[in-house]
């Protein structure tokens, strides 16, 4: 998968077999924007927290309405990337999208597997920058509740699940080859985290965005490779069993030299654990 600047429309985000960093949202058919290339098709029980953001109303059913990805990190509580909630997205802010809702349990996108939970409430992060994309995430709170089987604990600062070199999973149903391929079933990649300091290489600042350690990572391979592409914007990046990121921006999808960025999850586990019950590595399961 793999994303591009912050997009003007969200498009279909799916497993590429190229890395590229993005943000996940563009101008074309109102779809996600982020995709996971090179990657390989999985069942949702391999990762029962993907679920798919959705609109019928605005982006149609080829797809069951799906522009986005997102993690269960909460029973009720899921989060995505603030970018794929834009009303240049959306055609409205958020909150006044009546069929806004996440798609869980479902492996091919058509199937009537899984449900279709409305979405209640949308908090995107106030400190969003769309100039460097920082901050990108927002919490939703849905109108139902998912099993706790399917929710991911959150990865806090300190966690080694953070370490260069750490191999890590990202799924989603975006772009599978870079060039519009978008997944009708889930997929996946495996990608590493790496240094900081190489990413902040790949972006010291420009029209894509700032490569910013204290909110960011990248994963991928400096040589390129799989990697999240359009359509994955706002979907998981786990390691050892922990969301670490969330698929955000980047140039292109598996290129190399140009690693996928993420949203570092510990830079809003303190704004989520009040809505999730505690539900960062280590703390005790439940909703709060």
């Amino acid at each position: 998968m793999r994303r591009s600047v912050a997009r003007a429309l969200i498009r279909p985000l799916v497993l590429v077999a190229t890395v590229a960093s993005i943000p996940l949202v563009s101008a074309a058919p109102a779809v996600a924007d982020s995709v996971v290339v090179g990657g390989f098709p999985i069942d949702v029980s391999q990762a029962p927290w993907t679920v798919a953001l959705a609109s019928r109303d605005r982006f149609g059913g080829m797809r069951a309405g799906q522009f986005c990805g997102a993690v269960a990190v909460g029973r009720s509580t899921v989060l995505t990337a603030a970018h794929c909630l834009s009303e240049d997205v959306l055609g409205a802010p958020p909150n006044r999208v009546p069929d806004l809702k996440v798609i869980a349990g479902r492996t091919d996108l058509l199937s009537p597997q899984g449900e279709e939970i409305a979405v209640r409430d949308v908090r995107v992060n106030p400190g969003y920058d769309v100039g460097t994309n920082s901050g990108d995430f927002a919490v939703l709170t849905l109108d139902g509740s998912l099993p706790q089987s399917a929710v991911v604990p959150m990865a806090r600062a300190g966690d080694p699940a953070y370490g260069p070199g750490t191999e890590a999973m990202v799924s989603g149903w975006g772009d599978a080859t870079g060039g519009g391929d978008y997944a009708r079933r889930l997929r996946a990649a495996r990608v590493r985290v790496l240094p900081d300091e190489l990413c902040a290489r790949a972006y010291p600042g420009g029209p894509d965005g700032t490569y910013q350690a204290g909110t960011m990572l990248c994963a991928g391979e400096a040589a390129g490779g799989p990697d999240g592409c359009q359509g994955d914007s706002g979907g998981p990046l786990v390691a050892a069993g922990r969301l670490i990121g969330l698929v955000s921006w980047g140039s292109g999808c598996g290129q190399p030299g140009l690693p996928g960025v993420y949203t570092r999850v510990s830079e809003v586990v303190r704004m989520l654990e009040p809505a999730v019950g505690g539900r960062a590595a280590g703390a005790p399961d439940g909703e709060a």
